[in-house]
């Protein structure tokens, strides 16, 4: 099946359009990676996962899933062999690249209040000015409680963005590079213009602080235990006259997060016990406590031997692990028609052509890169085929083109046998991404297949 369009295979195509469908759905809502985990939980618990926290003993079958600070989760189908001798594993990110505030954001500026904003990840800065963006987060109280915040994808919520210069008076600017033309300091939203009177000092904000005050019960210095996560606004939509796309915020990386939390779900018995786990903070090198750097992941692993009545668990917990098999799920860059010159045609991925196999990341030299195993390779190549999943092989373009990275490394540091494989994308990082409904369906058929090999 490899390197065929994969819609050929599909004399009536309903399967895919309607698997693209909830798709959309997931991913119009998931914005951030709270939501992302929110929404995961939900999808676990309508198939019969249960919260580990609600069990104290694990058996052959069990569906179980852990949950970290609200950002990772971690789903486990229990297998007929024992624990320690590996798991299945589809790992995936559900952070994107996106802006955020700052701890004290709000000011005012010649009759406009401003939220002061750091962008996270890898963007172009001028794709984030002139559109519609949203305000998602929690801000957490002194008191204990914790506020969720929503505005801009209800239809009928205001919307906020990123102003930019008019054409008229940009004749400095257009002299700029595009690295420079927008500086990361004036990627600040605009929150709004009405003074709230003639007597406060700064009239617009006072306003601003007022209104948020009366929907939300939080006050300025809540904004210093806040995480407001600005997004694109709007639902994901079918992108191509033929509708064989989709135009959406946040395919990286979640169209994989999503295709690998479906396979787990819809995985009834396995041998090897079967994992989900969806970190964050990928996009800015996997760090911290909700990162695939973070300790959650072996730490569970260790639970699951507790919960199995085993000793020495840390040690079974590194022994599991050194024996596992992982799809490191994350994005390719798909071959742009526009830009083609970037990549190696024969090393690259194209839309239709099913699910991507990276063997290696990394940048120049293949720094930071796993490299796979051929022997692990040769496996998947036999799992895929066996299976009848589309699937093509890509390098992240040129050789010196630039590179990037994907959780694959960190695992592999367990001694674990790890291949990147995931979902051509177009515009990746940018505002609105597009992916084909069909790679988004094969990834799912993939990620199923290596479950249960």
């Amino acid at each position: 099946m490899y390197r065929k369009n994969a819609w050929l295979k599909y004399e009536d195509k309903k399967v895919v359009m309607d698997f693209a469908e909830n798709y959309k759905k997931f991913i119009t809502v998931a914005k951030t990676e709270r939501l992302a985990v929110k929404e995961a939980v939900k999808l676990l618990e309508a198939k019969g996962f249960v919260n580990a926290e609600k069990v104290n003993k694990v058996a052959l079958g069990d569906r179980l899933y852990f949950v970290n600070k609200d950002k990772n989760v971690a789903a486990f189908i229990i297998g007929s062999e024992p624990l320690e001798k590996g798991l299945r594993i589809l790992g995936a990110h559900v952070d994107s690249p996106r802006l955020d505030l700052k701890e004290n954001p709000i000011y005012e500026s010649k009759g406009f209040v401003l939220g002061d904003t750091h962008y996270y990840g890898g963007i172009k800065k001028y794709q984030w000015t002139t559109i519609p963006l949203s305000l998602i987060g929690v801000v957490c109280k002194k008191d204990g409680t914790t506020v969720d915040i929503n505005i801009g994808d209800n239809p009928n919520d205001p919307v906020v963005g990123v102003t930019d210069l008019l054409i008229h008076l940009s004749a400095d600017q257009m002299e700029k590079s595009l690295s420079k033309a927008i500086e990361g300091e004036n990627l600040d939203i605009t929150l709004g213009s009405i003074p709230l009177n003639d007597k406060d000092k700064e009239p617009v904000k006072a306003n601003v602080l007022k209104l948020i005050k009366e929907k939300y019960d939080i006050g300025e210095e809540d904004f210093i235990s806040a995480e407001i996560e600005i997004v694109p606004a709007g639902e994901a939509r079918d992108y191509g006259l033929d509708r064989s796309m989709i135009a959406g915020y946040g395919h990286d990386d979640r169209s994989c997060a999503y295709t690998s939390l479906l396979a787990l779900l819809d995985t009834k018995e396995v041998k090897k016990t079967a994992c989900c786990i969806l970190v964050d903070k990928e996009e800015i090198g996997s760090v911290g406590a909700t990162g695939a750097y973070s300790l959650f992941f072996e730490n569970i692993i260790a639970k699951l031997f507790e919960l199995s009545n085993e000793n020495n668990v840390v040690w079974k917990a590194r022994l599991a692990l050194e024996n596992s098999e992982m799809l490191s799920s994350d994005v390719s860059a798909a071959v742009d028609p526009l830009y083609s010159q970037v990549s190696d045609e024969k090393n690259a991925a194209f839309f239709g052509q099913g699910l991507v196999f990276n063997k290696f990341t990394g940048r120049r030299g293949k720094s930071g890169s796993n490299d796979a195993l051929p022997e692990f390779y040769a496996f998947i190549r036999k799992t895929m085929d066996e299976a009848h999943v589309n699937w093509q092989t890509a390098e992240l373009g040129k050789v010196d083109q630039g590179g990037g990275g994907t959780i694959a490394y960190i695992l592999a540091n367990y001694n674990m046998r790890v291949i990147d494989a995931g979902i051509p994308v177009l515009n990746m990082h940018a505002p609105m991404e597009v992916v084909s409904k069909v790679d988004v369906y094969e990834a799912y058929l993939g990620y199923k297949a290596f479950l249960v090999a």
